[in-house]
């Protein structure tokens, strides 16, 4: 069987930026053994599977070693992949997911995704998130990832995190966010249980941190930048319990899968 490859770099004004994501259209759903093994194969912090349906798509989405809930810079990436390579006429696109419905909307040159808010909450600090970054933060909470907040983007720069303490927490990953120099907020992420050890965009992580910024900003409309050594760039409105994220994304490569 031979299958369509598409590699998209997200959150992205131009190739070598962002968040790179493979996208693999299927006629049909394969068995979830061959879909990890093609997301094991493609090494990327996420590998994206859609399958149409009558009123949209049925969108998946896998790390090297798990399937996720949810999942911002792939489905960036899809959608991308959709407008512009698989010639659809729609501007707004369905996805159901694990997580609901999720619609991608053309705004220009940028897609703009309306994802569920998930407002994190206060917590004590588990001893090996501190152990993992190395640095007591100013508060930590907890909703899908453990975030820890720090006063400044040098602090948030300056981080080297020690992956195997970090493996031993009890959630998905661990975001780590201050006030920006130049934008409202900036951010790191790891997943090292999810074969990440660090995100270089991460959409589903500003689903949690928009709530937070936006009561502490007291605004809705953000601009945030991922610090990671690609970075990535991303515009963040908070609509009750809907984020609204807008970027850009650009292919990187287009090929063929044979799995035999």
């Amino acid at each position: 069987m031979k299958l369509p490859l598409y590699q998209v770099d997200a959150f992205a004004a131009r190739a070598f930026e962002g968040n790179p994501a493979a996208v693999c259209p299927l006629p049909h759903w394969l068995p979830d053994t061959v879909l990890q093994a093609i997301a094991e194969e493609n090494n990327l912090s996420e590998t994206a599977f859609f399958v149409e349906t009558a009123d949209g798509y049925h969108l998946r989405w896998f790390t090297p070693v798990a399937e996720v809930d949810l999942c911002g810079h792939a489905t960036l990436a899809a959608a991308h992949i959709i407008f512009h390579h698989l010639d659809r006429p729609e501007t707004t696109l369905r996805f159901h997911t694990r997580s609901g419905l999720l619609t991608v909307q053309r705004d220009g040159p940028q897609l703009v995704m309306d994802f569920p808010a998930q407002t994190p909450v206060a917590c004590p600090a588990p001893q090996a998130l501190l152990d993992g970054l190395g640095k007591t933060p100013l508060a930590v909470l907890a909703a899908a990832d453990y975030i820890a907040v720090f006063s400044s983007e040098a602090e948030i720069h300056a981080i080297t995190p020690d992956a195997g303490q970090l493996r031993r927490l009890d959630r998905r990953g661990v975001c780590i966010t201050a006030p920006g120099d130049n934008v409202d907020f900036v951010s790191r992420f790891f997943a090292p249980n999810y074969g990440i050890a660090e995100d270089p965009v991460t959409g589903s992580a500003h689903c949690q941190l928009m709530p937070y910024w936006s009561e502490r900003l007291g605004k809705t409309r953000l601009h945030a930048r991922q610090v990671s050594r690609r970075g990535g760039e991303l515009s963040c409105e908070l609509r009750g319990d809907r984020v609204l994220l807008a970027g850009t994304a650009v292919t990187y490569l287009r090929g063929e899968i044979d799995i035999g």
